[in-house]
């Protein structure tokens, strides 16, 4: 008696700037099958340059799903993407049995592939607290605070994100544990197997493809782009690199040259807590960056006993 098969979703993952569209476009033309992106700057709308959207060629190359679905100004979380990208692949998969996820989002990947970890209540007195704390006395307090208290948790997260270190020492408030103490050891049963593939080359490498993507990103308009968003500035969405440190430039803080140089400081930063967050996941099959994409089509035919 033949056991029936769970569909496949191939995961690409790696740091910014190493490939992982053009990987992605070429597995889901191998396949015939479509992309769920997993890139959480990638969703909104009015973020186009300073994320890095696939342009409208490889946009046509193959169907992508949640690239730029959103408004800044709308509310959506990581459970929000987890129960809409499960949706869609449950959707998916009753016509077709391979589909691919890419994106660097570390946190978005792992919440559709495992499921999210469950974290306890906040009292509204503590929430506040850590606000005022960040509105008063800005986010180096309440950076140092989580260093101090789970610096396992803050090596491996965007500790440029203010919500994200304000979420986390409000859990540490409340409850007297690391934050990193809620992170489940256990996987949500899914629907679909996985296979990771992971892109990677040497830091210097990496860190040369991610100082060109800014200046190629600053040619093509990103300090127009965030010049028109400036008034919003505070939504949680443009809480990322390559639009803060241009607010800073805007407001006479630093000058653009600075703000410049920052961006891509801050985004060899970024790409150093990818690798971080990745490394830990042992499911995760390497290759180099400029490894041919059909070496990497027959090793996941091979595995899965694809045809």
């Amino acid at each position: 008696m033949s056991v029936s098969r769970k569909p496949l979703l191939i995961v690409v993952v790696g740091p910014t700037a190493i490939g992982k569209t053009a990987l992605a476009i070429k597995l889901a033309q191998a396949f015939n099958t479509e992309i769920i992106s997993a890139d959480s700057r990638q969703f909104y709308k009015e973020m186009e340059i300073g994320t890095a959207v696939p342009s409208s060629e490889e946009l046509a190359a193959a169907p992508h799903h949640f690239i730029q679905h959103k408004s800044i100004t709308e509310a959506y979380t990581v459970g929000d993407f987890e129960t809409e990208a499960l949706a869609v692949l449950e959707e998916f998969f009753k016509e077709h049995s391979v589909a691919v996820m890419v994106g660097g989002s570390g946190l978005y990947v792992d919440a559709v592939v495992k499921g999210l970890d469950s974290f306890p209540k906040v009292p509204e007195t503590i929430r506040r607290s850590v606000r005022s704390a960040y509105e008063n006395g800005g986010l180096l307090s309440l950076q140092e605070e989580l260093k101090a208290k789970d610096p396992l948790y803050f090596e491996k997260m965007d500790a440029q994100n203010p919500r994200r270190v304000m979420r986390a020492v409000e859990i540490i408030r409340a409850t007297g544990r690391p934050f990193s103490d809620f992170h489940s050891e256990t996987e949500a049963e899914r629907f679909f197997d996985s296979q990771f593939i992971g892109l990677t080359a040497d830091r210097e490498l990496i860190y040369e493809r991610i100082n060109k993507r800014v200046d190629i990103m600053i040619e093509n308009g990103l300090v127009e782009e965030a010049k028109k968003l400036h008034p919003q500035k505070e939504l949680n969405a443009l809480q990322t690199v390559g639009y803060r440190e241009l607010f800073d430039y805007f407001e006479d803080k630093i000058d653009k040259e600075e703000a410049i140089r920052l961006i891509k400081r801050n985004t060899r930063r970024f790409a150093k807590r990818q690798g971080t967050w990745f490394r830990k996941n042992e499911a995760i099959d390497w290759f180099e960056h400029d490894t041919d994409a059909s070496t990497i089509i027959q090793h996941i035919k091979a595995k899965n006993a694809l045809n």
